[in-house]
């Protein structure tokens, strides 16, 4: 059981760190975009990874949970409440950039506002949540 436990610590802290890495990506791949049909090509193919590591962060906590009988604490709530944030933000993120009028000028500065906002929120906010729980 403590293997299993160990195992799922390791694979979590996993998902976290690449999860921070997928962030700061899909913020390089922001900055780089010249053209509004190509990067929502990219992203197409790109934030279901996201969408899969935030799948795996939760599982493996909830797994992790069942598996020593935790009671809810206020660092697990947190983490669930954050983890639920991050799956509306990234909706909202795919929402702008699926309905997006290519009639308008210039609708890639418009999307990059938005964007960037998400991603900053995200990236801090699992870069706090990450160093609290180490501390």
């Amino acid at each position: 059981m403590n293997e299993m436990y160990a195992m799922g610590i390791v694979t979590h802290n996993i998902g976290v760190m690449g999860m921070l890495a997928v962030i700061l990506i899909n913020f390089l791949m922001l900055v780089g975009a010249q053209d509004i049909r190509r990067y929502a090509k990219r992203m197409r193919i790109f934030m279901p990874i996201g969408a899969g590591l935030i799948a795996t962060i939760l599982f493996t906590g909830a797994v992790m949970m069942a598996a020593k009988h935790l009671s809810f604490s206020f660092e697990n709530i947190v983490m669930i409440v954050f983890g639920i944030l991050l799956i509306i933000l990234e909706a909202k993120r795919y929402k702008k950039l699926k309905y997006i009028n290519m009639n308008e000028p210039n609708p890639l500065e418009r999307y990059k506002a938005i964007a960037y906002k998400i991603l900053s929120i995200e990236f801090f906010g699992s870069l706090l949540i990450t160093v609290w729980m180490f501390m």
